[in-house]
């Protein structure tokens, strides 16, 4: 294993879409959710990726152990449990790395 997590992917795509622009009007946004779980918005107006098809991603291990993803309204969104976070951003990486 590298040691690159999804989490320091991100980052650099994020870093990557800064132009002086974009980050302005978008951006990332992470926060929680109170069953307990992590919330994930990507704005991907204006990037690579704006208009690529992604599949919904639906996936319930446990309570406490599951992802839901998806893109609409120009982001990519995801919804996970609390120890999924990494996994879920590893799903978005994958997929704007798929050029």
């Amino acid at each position: 294993m590298s040691g690159v997590t999804a989490i320091m992917q991100l980052q650099q795509w994020y870093l990557a879409q800064c132009d002086g622009d974009w980050e302005h009007d978008s951006g990332i946004e992470i926060g929680t959710l109170d069953n307990p779980g992590w919330r994930v918005r990507v704005n991907v107006s204006g990037t690579n990726v704006e208009g690529r098809e992604f599949s919904r991603v639906n996936v319930e291990r446990s309570d406490a152990d599951w992802i839901q993803a998806w893109v609409e309204d120009g982001g990519w969104h995801a919804a996970c449990g609390p120890l999924n976070l990494d996994e879920a951003v590893g799903i978005f990486i994958t997929w704007v790395d798929c050029d």
